[in-house]
This record gives C-alpha cells, structure tokens and sequence, in this order.
C-alpha cells in the first residue's frame, strides 16, 4: 500500500514524534499524548459513523416502511454531505485509507437510499421502480470501482492527515489559503451545510407523524457520538508549530460547526423519540395481533 512506503522514509519529518505506526498509516505527527489522544477519538468516531447504519438496515427489514419513516431528503442531505467527502479526498490527494473510508460511507447511505425505495415501491408499486433501481445498480457499481482509481498511481506524495468521518482538511499554518486549501474549505463548508439541511426534513417528517416509528434511535445515537468524538479529536489536536490557536481554529471551522450543528439537531430528534415514544408503542401494539402465530 502507498502509505506503507511513505513511512519508515519520511518518518524524519516528525522529528518529535511519540509514534511511528500513527505517521505510517495517517501521515500524523503524534508529537504527544494529546496528538496521540486525538487520533484514538477519530478512530472511534469513524466507527461510531460505519457502525450508524446497521440498526436502521436491520429496523428497515422489521418494520417495512422505512419509506414513510425516514425522509427522502434527509436520506439526500446525507449522501450528498458523504459525496463531498469522497470528491474532496480525491481533489486534496489523501491517504488511500481515507478515500476507501469515504467510499464505505457512500455505499452505505446507497444501500440506505435502496432500502428506502425498495420499500416505497413494494407499499406504493410505480412503473418508476425498474428505472430508478437501475440508476441506484449503476451508481453503486461505479462508486465500487472508484478506489481503484487511486491506485494507478504507484508513486504518491505525501497525504493530509487523518480527521474523522470529514476526511478533507486543509493544512495547517499563519499564511493565506492555497488553492488546494480553498477548495478543501469550499468543499468541507457544503458538505457541513448538507449534514446540517438533512435533519430539518427528518424532524418536520417525525412532527407530522407524530411517531418515530419504523426508525432505529441507534443510527442517530451511534452518530452523535461518532460527532462528538471527532470534535473533540479536533480540539485535542496541538497546532502545528508557529501556528496560533486561532488559526487552527479557523482552518477547521467548517468541519467544527458542522459536527456540532448536527449534533444539536440530532439532540432535537432525540427529544422526539422520547415525546413520540407512546404514539410509536401504541402503534406497534395495534399491528401485533396482525403478525402471523
């Protein structure tokens, strides 16, 4: 792998590093134990985020309305936020790790957005569901292929550091954005405002509702999580040297507000699972007696 030959070489770059293996893989310099604290809370986070969509699958195939459950937009919001991600790790030529952890995300919200309208079609059959099941066949694929890509090149410079489920960054230091920069702010600010717009359509389908039926907590929970660990991975992170607090602040702003906005409306959807949880149980029981013996 491209990282494997970067390291051991280069290593030299990070003259105060505690740990080689954290260089070797995501190109950090883990000078202590807050860099080194820093990078265990976005391994976590990462899979707090791969983790989220599992209980939603298994809940999807329970209940079998996760096309009224969930809202498509909030299904749109998520994928294009996680699209972003996957073009930014191509344009800002990151760690191969990276990319293959942003395609992951991709193919899940894929595999969310087919469940949702596998369902949609099965309650509501349209003439619709070949054609649009295609497209979703197509894209998969070609997201699948996509890592394949980055490989062709055998000989690669070195690669941005590690930074959570928001796997573009910008570098670090007191000097005006580079081009790379800008378009790894550009792009890390659309997709935080993504993340952002999809729950507002979750919450307004869940008001009208009035019930949470049909939608796992533990996709929202497991992601609030996976927000909270990368945002405090980013604030344990120590500046690179020469560079003031502040401006470390600033390069990561998009990434910060995003994952702590989202957090704030996930919190939002939680206080509905606990209001709506008696709706959400009374319906249940009505269904029960209707489930074979």
């Amino acid at each position: 792998m491209v990282w494997r030959t970067l390291g051991a070489s280069n290593f030299s770059l990070c003259p105060n590093g505690s740990i080689q293996w954290i260089w070797d893989v995501f190109g950090e310099c883990a000078q202590d134990g807050w860099d080194e604290a820093s990078v265990g809370l976005g391994l976590v986070s990462i899979l707090c985020f791969a983790a989220s969509t599992f209980p939603q699958y298994i809940k999807a195939c329970k209940t079998g309305n996760m096309d009224q459950a969930l809202s498509f937009w909030f299904l749109l919001g998520w994928i294009g936020g996680d699209s972003c991600n996957l073009i930014g790790s191509f344009l800002a030529d990151q760690l191969p790790l990276q990319t293959y952890t942003a395609v992951y995300y991709v193919l899940a919200d894929l595999v969310m957005l087919t469940l949702y309208f596998h369902y949609k079609f099965k309650n509501r059959p349209s003439p619709l569901s070949t054609p649009i099941n295609s497209v979703l066949l197509f894209i998969l694929g070609t997201v699948c292929i996509t890592p394949l890509l980055s490989i062709a090149d055998p000989v690669a410079l070195p690669r941005e550091g590690f930074r959570g489920r928001t796997l573009l960054s910008v570098e670090s230091g007191n000097k005006p954005f580079t081009k790379k920069e800008v378009i790894g702010f550009v792009i890390g600010s659309v997709s935080s405002v993504l993340y952002l717009l999809s729950r507002l359509p979750q919450i307004r389908t869940n008001f009208l509702r009035q019930s949470t039926q049909g939608i796992s907590y533990s996709l929202f929970a497991l992601v609030m999580l996976g927000n909270t660990l990368y945002g405090l991975s980013v604030l344990l992170k120590n500046p690179e040297a020469g560079q003031s607090e502040g401006s470390y602040l600033l390069h990561h702003l998009p990434w910060l507000v995003g994952s702590l906005g989202v957090l704030l409306l996930d919190t939002v959807i939680s206080v509905q699972f606990l209001v709506y949880r008696s709706h959400t149980t009374a319906a249940a029981s009505e269904r029960e007696p209707l489930l074979p013996s």
